[in-house]
């Protein structure tokens, strides 16, 4: 039997399992309800609520405090001898790397395929509220985190939900706290091992066989994507057995390479057709209010901005604050400030590019997908950079290949916190770990396992559900960080003016 015959079989065989365990998960969770002739998923209409929650909770602190925390990602608040492991901007990447992905190329055009262009306002929309959300949870993971005797640390959801229900609760809030912290940590493997290990290498290698003369190509046949599937898992272990050093050491330096070709290829784009940008940018506005051709209208229209926008910035997941949790900083808000500009990134700026590019290219493709003719996706985006730069599609491919590979280590590196929470953190265990995950690159590259990558989605959206809650109930204690770092902060700017104080020193303000 051919090792090709072999991964079909698997295939099929997992999917025929799981297929009715991922529909039935898949319903609960993402359970839609009719508003204005469109369908909205509940878990949307959650997370974009806690948005406006935390938004006006914190007085806009996304537009606010924006300054603010982009002086922390460059150092101006950096205290000596702060616990942690990677300086504030090595954690945003490494957290961005989480985010951005095949959802920011393949996703968008997606969207403005259902929704048309007006999709692209909501989705700005919803990314800025989601900058909020992420201010709380990551605040929190910091606040929370829990600090090893070899340096390092760990944080997200399974710890500062047990640790802060507890301060704020007691006894009862410990318990429950406890069981949604073992919850959250399966939810976040389970996803881990299939939606950000698994689906990532497989797609990967199908952009790039696609680019190689697909079946007929270099990688065609099942030892092409086995060779792919190991040099990827090789490069993957080599990079986990460094930990989150060494993980924020690439994605530090990868993410931002990525994200400016990108977009560079966007303005590209944009600025040879720079007369129909008035027009794209009117599409685009009117589309939000007036849409034509929108199933619900502007309710549609609405639905799936919002739709794409939490697909793709992942706040109020509770996935973001494992990698900030790493930062060195005696002051949680500080991080917290800064992983609002994550959502910012990933939605405001790469999703909005994508949609302009396409809206101001119009391919053929994406006219197809409008009238219904197919779903549309990456191809989608890929013809609309081939209107200007006909050789891109094969700069695509490394895109999405890079993309691919840094969301797959940072994801390794959040299901090895939540192995750790349910395993405990001996060196034997985080070894069979690392061994697993790696294994799960080298199958994404045979194997689609369509169902439970489905199941995996499920999983995490409902890990929101538990999340938010915490988040509600923490609230407080958020606010009061913000507070600290604030006069940390005017004091720090009130010692520098004076000539007492630089950058980098450490400065203990006492707050009442």
């Amino acid at each position: 039997m051919s090792l090709e015959s072999i991964a079909n079989t698997v295939d099929t065989t997992v999917n025929d399992v799981f297929d009715p365990v991922a529909d039935w998960l898949g319903e609960i969770v993402f359970y839609a309800v009719p508003v204005g002739g469109a369908e909205l998923p509940l878990i949307v209409a959650w997370l974009v609520i806690a948005g406006l929650v935390f938004t006006a909770w914190f007085g806009l602190v996304q537009v606010r405090k924006f300054k603010l925390a982009l002086d922390v990602v460059r150092g101006k608040y950096d205290e000596e001898g702060s616990a942690g492991e990677v300086n504030h901007f090595q954690a945003l990447t490494a957290a961005v790397s989480g985010t951005v992905g095949l959802g920011n190329i393949a996703g968008v055009a997606v969207a403005v395929s259902i929704g048309g262009p007006g999709a692209t306002f909501w989705m700005i929309l919803c990314g800025l509220l989601g900058m909020a959300t992420k201010f709380v949870e990551v605040t929190l993971g910091v606040k929370y985190r829990e600090e090893h005797a070899d340096g390092t640390v760990s944080g997200g959801p399974m710890h500062y939900l047990p640790k802060g229900l507890a301060d704020r609760f007691g006894s009862t809030g410990k318990k429950v706290g406890t069981a949604l912290a073992v919850a959250a940590s399966a939810m976040i493997l389970f996803f881990g091992l299939f939606g950000g290990n698994l689906l990532q290498a497989n797609q990967s290698y199908a952009q790039l066989k696609t680019v190689t003369g697909g079946d007929d190509g270099l990688l065609g046949d099942s030892s092409g994507a086995l060779v792919f599937g190991l040099l990827i898992a090789a490069l993957v272990a080599v990079v986990l057995l460094g930990g989150i050093r060494s993980i924020a050491s690439v994605t530090s330096r990868l993410v931002p390479a990525m994200a400016i070709i990108y977009i560079a290829a966007c303005l590209v784009v944009i600025l040879t057709n720079v007369t129909a940008l008035p027009s794209a940018v009117g599409a685009i506005i009117e589309g939000a209010f007036n849409p034509e051709g929108v199933a619900g209208g502007i309710i549609g229209a609405l639905i799936v901005g919002f739709k794409r926008a939490a697909f793709s910035n992942e706040a109020g997941l509770g996935s973001a604050p494992i990698a900030h949790s790493a930062v060195k900083t005696n002051h949680p808000a500080s991080e917290g400030l800064v992983a609002l500009l994550e959502p910012f990134i990933d939605t405001v700026v790469i999703c909005t590019m994508t949609a302009l590019t396409i809206v101001i290219a119009n391919p053929a493709s994406w006219a197809d997908a409008r009238a219904g003719e197919s779903i549309g996706g990456v191809e989608i985006t890929s013809d609309a950079f081939a209107t200007v730069l006909p050789w891109f599609p094969n700069v695509l491919a490394v895109a999405v290949l890079l993309f691919a590979f840094s969301t797959i280590l940072t994801w390794g590196y959040y299901c090895l916190k939540a192995w750790t929470y349910l395993f405990g953190r001996s060196r034997a265990s985080e070894v069979v770990f690392k061994t697993v995950y790696s294994g799960f690159v080298m199958a994404g590259s045979l194997l689609s396992l369509d169902a439970l990558i489905s199941l995996a989605d499920s999983v995490l959206f409902l890990l929101a559900v538990f999340n938010i809650i915490g988040l509600y109930l923490l609230a407080p204690v958020v606010k009061r960080e913000l507070n600290s770092f604030l006069a940390f902060a005017k004091a720090r700017r009130a010692g520098a003016g004076s000539g007492a104080d630089e950058p980098g020193e450490k400065v203990t303000v006492s707050v009442g």
